[in-house]
């Protein structure tokens, strides 16, 4: 096993530099360690040009039956508003999968303060889509987050992650 260590550790990294639903940096993966190789006689064969895509193939497939799963990015969206404009946010925010959780008044005005959560993907476009919801009343500032877990299955055939995977 000390043998093929390094070529068996250079093909953990690939893996994992290069998931296999979306060749992307993989995150929040466990793998046991390798217990049992049964390594061929011919030394040649043991050699890094054979070892680390085998190596990459056997972390694809143990990641494809884990049942994975795919991260999205996420904006933290304040947005400043008259009290005219929150149902327009509201509309907007639910439409795109956001999610509020604060909404402060300011002390002593109409005005008001909202976080929320939103998606990147879904903030494409949508500087056009606030100026028509709010009447040019609501002004969002986007900050990426965090990332967030879709509950769909990637695997699933005619799921929302399965087109973004093929």
């Amino acid at each position: 096993m000390n043998k093929i260590k390094d070529p068996v550790v250079a093909g953990f990294q690939w893996a994992s530099k290069e998931g296999a639903l979306a060749k992307e940096n993989m995150r929040g993966i466990c793998f046991e360690e390798v217990c049992d190789v049964i390594l061929h006689a011919d030394a040649i064969h043991c050699g890094g040009g054979q070892v680390i895509p085998t190596a990459r193939r056997v972390i694809y497939a143990s990641q494809l039956t884990a049942k994975p799963r795919l991260l999205e990015s996420v904006y933290l969206v304040e947005i400043m508003a008259s009290e005219q404009a929150l149902g327009g946010i509201y509309s907007m925010l639910n439409q795109r999968r956001g999610h509020v959780f604060e909404e402060m008044q300011w002390s002593g005005t109409l005005l008001y303060n909202i976080k929320a959560y939103l998606p990147v993907v879904e903030s494409f476009g949508s500087s056009g889509a606030w100026r028509a919801s709010t009447s040019g009343q609501a002004f969002p500032q986007c900050v990426f987050y965090h990332w967030d877990m879709m509950s769909f299955d990637p695997l699933e055939v005619g799921s929302q992650e399965s087109t973004l995977v093929t």
